[in-house]
């Protein structure tokens, strides 16, 4: 049997990619509420489920980083999911407060800056990613403490460029090792 596993990167990062540009089009305003089961679908199977995968793959291969990093945030949109659900399913009371999704994305947002101090020996494509996913989380935290929408709806936009970067880092991994050379820089 061959233990050699492919790189599961590529996955795990167009898993958040598409996953996070999805949810912050529709909280921009681009998306109607009729995308809240596709953006719940991705959420929880290709946010959650195919980040999950790629970090035991990671871990697989010995990278602590990207096995963290991938079985984290894979959880954090399965986790945002059963957020909105549990209430609906009858699990839980009620919504969390303004105040309470504020701390829960904060400490997301401590989480991943935590995590961008590992990209400063990687590469540019994944510190961007990184830097743009702390800076989102402290948005969307600071516009549900503040309830100023203006915050909420840079925080949209800033998750759509953190999103398409992963995408990018995703389709340079993926083109420059098919390719065996590089395509796209990163």
């Amino acid at each position: 049997m061959n233990d050699d596993i492919a790189n599961p990167a590529p996955l795990g990062l167009m898993g958040f990619g598409l996953t996070t540009v999805l949810l912050n089009l529709s909280n921009a305003g681009l998306l109607d509420s009729s995308s809240f089961g596709m953006i719940f679908s991705m959420g929880i199977f290709y946010g959650g489920m195919a980040q999950i995968f790629a970090g035991m793959w990671e871990m697989k291969r010995g990278n602590t980083f990207g096995a963290t990093a991938f079985s984290s945030f894979g959880l954090f949109w399965i986790s945002l999911v059963a957020i909105e659900l549990f209430p609906v399913l009858g699990w839980v009371d009620d919504l969390p407060s303004e105040p309470v999704m504020a701390v829960y994305l904060a400490m997301w947002g401590i989480f991943t800056a935590l995590m961008t101090l590992s990209t400063f020996k990687a590469s540019r494509a994944l510190q961007v990613v990184f830097i743009t996913l702390t800076v989102l989380f402290f948005l969307l935290a600071i516009g549900k403490a503040s309830s100023i929408v203006e915050i909420t709806t840079v925080a949209s936009y800033e998750g759509i460029l953190c999103g398409l970067s992963a995408i990018y880092l995703a389709t340079a991994e993926l083109l420059n090792e098919t390719y065996g050379r590089p395509i796209f820089p990163f």
